[in-house]
């Protein structure tokens, strides 16, 4: 491990010790707050609570402390808490749609480049497993599933899939949805869970990709859709006293309205960012990471996103594809091709823009990718890897051959069929470039062996 990666997984605690922590905080707080008299004020979630009163002990917390709990707190969590029996985060009835959600087309571009990556004669494994990076309902790995079965002779070598979910919901969606009702459940390494699916072959649900077994002697291939956006982010602004971060803390109490009741009732927003006055361990370390940062630490209000976790996930991805030399790893996500993400934090509910502050742990928080420094992360992590794009996601799925798999689906088809309404809809939709088409605002990054320059299908390449 390098002495960076070694920094980064310091920086890096697991999401059970930080929710442990705010725990804690919380009870202390609590402790402390009970012994002086004051109107009882409400808030919109329980997690707004515990937030607010570890700030209220602590002082304010890095963003990445704040996006992490919002989504991934274990009691709390946007994504490990269930809403209700029969609504999930996906879809028309949640709070966003994806992709694979819009067109059976997305996963099965997905699957045929997996396809066309593991045809290529000198990177030939007969064993692979793939792996899904927050795989959502799993409606992709189905799609990619069900496309890779027509190829008989890569389907015969998969011999793994892995999910890595730290929702235990969607796990359970995942499952319902890839495995038979019937299929036997078993406990596997690190809390990991394994059924058979209903493609023959075995399905292990890990939360962290470190517990997927590395190996050189399969080909790993893995695929990351709106992953890496729901990772969190360090913000930072440069000064004349060096980096400062932004950190968030509990809105002035002037905006707490009191009824008529005599109870405080809280705004929607119930925190604020605010930057720093002094260094922080992370305002330290984390600009230091990149020549792109520490170029702009001269220009006093210049602002930066880093995500030290989405550098050591890409680091640990580039590792295991330069280890075995085969394989490939496929990002989509949004986010600038080039530049660094500034003031990209973002709240959805109800497929509307909302405050990221707004309803903690009911309410999707996202931020910007910046792909050019999972890039340069990848590249610098294994001497044995190329990385090629970003490319927008419309060139991507045109050059993978997305219409003329929409051409073959409705062809013969009378052009008002709801169903082929429907997949012109979702063709359009998936790879529009204009205004914020999601054609245009995602973009797809491949890592792959080295191999000298050539690109892969769907970034310019063609199948060898």
């Amino acid at each position: 491990m390098s002495a960076t990666s070694a920094l980064l997984r310091r920086l890096l605690p697991r999401t059970t010790s930080i929710s442990h922590q705010c725990r804690r905080y919380s009870i202390n707080a609590a402790t402390s707050a009970g012994s002086s008299i004051r109107p009882k004020r409400e808030y919109s979630t329980p997690l707004a609570e515990q937030l607010t009163q570890a700030i209220q002990t602590t002082g304010p917390i890095p963003l990445a402390f704040y996006m992490k709990q919002c989504l991934t707190s274990p009691a709390s969590g946007y994504y490990t808490t269930q809403k209700s029996a029969d609504i999930d985060p996906f879809g028309k009835r949640g709070d966003f749609i994806t992709s694979p959600e819009i067109s059976q087309m997305f996963g099965e571009m997905v699957g045929l480049w997996i396809f066309t990556e593991w045809m290529r004669p000198q990177r030939k494994r007969d064993r692979v497993q793939i792996i899904e990076l927050g795989p959502g309902r799993g409606t992709l790995m189905s799609d990619i599933l069900r496309t890779l079965r027509r190829f008989k002779s890569f389907s015969d070598t998969v011999e793994s899939i892995y999910m890595i979910e730290a929702s235990p919901h969607l796990q359970e969606a995942q499952k319902n949805l890839l495995c038979p009702s019937d299929a036997e459940i078993i406990e596997v390494g690190n809390n990991g869970l394994r059924c058979m699916s209903k493609y023959g072959i075995p399905i292990t649900w890990f939360t962290d990709l470190e517990d997927v077994p590395a190996t050189d002697e399969k080909s790993p291939y893995i695929i990351a859709h709106e992953f890496f956006d729901a990772l969190p982010i360090h913000a930072f602004q440069a000064t004349e006293n060096g980096w400062r971060e932004f950190m968030v803390a509990n809105k002035d109490p002037a905006t707490i309205i009191t009824s008529g009741t005599g109870k405080a009732k809280a705004v929607d927003d119930e925190f604020t960012l605010a930057l720093s006055k002094a260094r922080t361990p992370h305002s330290m370390v984390l600009p230091e990471l990149s020549s792109r940062y520490r170029k702009l630490s001269t220009h006093p209000g210049s602002i930066i996103e880093v995500s030290p976790e989405s550098l050591a996930i890409m680091e640990t991805i580039a590792k295991r594809i330069g280890m075995a030399s085969s394989g490939a790893a496929l990002i989509i996500d949004y986010g600038p091709s080039e530049t660094i993400p500034v003031n990209s934090l973002r709240g959805i509910r109800q497929h509307k823009i909302v405050s990221p502050f707004s309803k903690p742990g009911e309410t999707d928080i996202s931020a910007d990718v910046d792909f050019m420094a999972l890039a340069d992360r990848a590249i610098n992590a294994h001497e044995g890897v190329e990385v090629h794009g970003p490319v927008e996601q419309g060139a991507f799925l045109k050059m993978m051959g997305m219409k003329e798999r929409l051409d073959s689906l409705i062809k013969g088809r009378n052009g008002e069929d709801e169903t082929v309404k429907g997949l012109v809809r979702g063709y359009n939709r998936l790879v529009e470039t204009g205004g914020g088409g999601m054609g245009r605002i995602y973009k797809a990054l491949a890592v792959v062996p080295e191999r000298g320059g050539k690109a892969p299908v769907g970034f310019g390449g063609s199948v060898e």
